[in-house]
């Protein structure tokens, strides 16, 4: 089975209770979870949480919007993964973050395009650097990792894979230019960064216009001062990165 993975937990501390926050009437998860809906190649989509309290809810947004979900270490996203697999017999994933609420399911289906055109023999595919970095993992790969990593604090998970030299892992490649990052952020960490999905959430549906990822990139071309509202969280986002890099790397 191919799937798409949400990776979301309910205890953020830079915005707690972030993926259930409410956004235009409805959980801020929800807009993933109908936007991964779209899917052409997704055999199913599952949402991959912790055993903590705080995330009974998520369990039941998952129940009601008709997805799977799996609930695993709350620290070891890589485990949490894998038992995932285990339980589902899944073969091949694609990753979307929780907080990505504009992930865009045609960036998923490239990695499963590129998975199959290689006749299955990638491990790894890397699309780090979009709007939103969105990875490919053969479940067999993810075992090894499993097998061989020594820290249990794997938010970030791409330098287990393409440090690994048991692991065949390839770029993601003819990334059609809308998924290429510009000036815009377009993650939840931070609560300038849910004005900004509300801003243009508001927009959309008080027009009744779709929400897809072309749309929304035209209203801000049109009205880039939309960018500004939280374009400044982006440098402590990529400290916060750079951070948690060079921890596993001392590893």
């Amino acid at each position: 089975m191919k799937s798409i993975f949400i990776s979301v937990r309910n205890d953020s501390t830079r915005l707690p209770r972030k993926a259930t926050l409410d956004l235009c009437g409805v959980p801020t998860i929800q807009y993933l979870i109908d936007r991964l809906k779209k899917s052409k190649y997704a055999d199913a989509i599952i949402l991959c949480t912790t055993l903590l309290k705080s995330d009974d809810v998520l369990c039941k947004i998952a129940e009601d919007n008709g997805i799977l979900y799996f609930r695993g270490s709350s620290e070891d996203k890589l485990k949490r993964w894998a038992s995932a697999c285990q339980q589902y017999n899944v073969e091949f994933f694609v990753n979307a973050d929780g907080d990505d609420l504009f992930f865009d399911a045609g960036l998923a289906d490239l990695c499963f395009e590129q998975y199959e055109s290689n006749d299955k023999k990638i491990d790894f595919i890397d699309g780090r650097g979009l709007y939103n970095d969105v990875y490919g993992i053969k479940t067999e790969a993810l075992k090894m990792v499993c097998n061989i990593k020594s820290d249990e604090d794997t938010e970030f998970i791409r330098p287990y894979f393409i440090d690994s030299d048991c692991i065949i892992s390839q770029k993601l490649f003819d990334v059609p230019p809308q998924y290429e990052k510009q000036d815009i952020r377009m993650t939840l960490d931070y609560e300038e960064d849910l004005l900004f999905f509300k801003t243009i959430i508001n927009h959309h549906l008080t027009r009744d216009l779709p929400l897809s990822l072309d749309n929304i990139l035209l209203f801000i071309d049109k009205n880039p001062h939309i960018k500004n509202i939280n374009w400044h969280c982006e440098e402590l986002w990529k400290n916060n990165q750079t951070k948690m890099i060079s921890r596993i790397q001392a590893h």
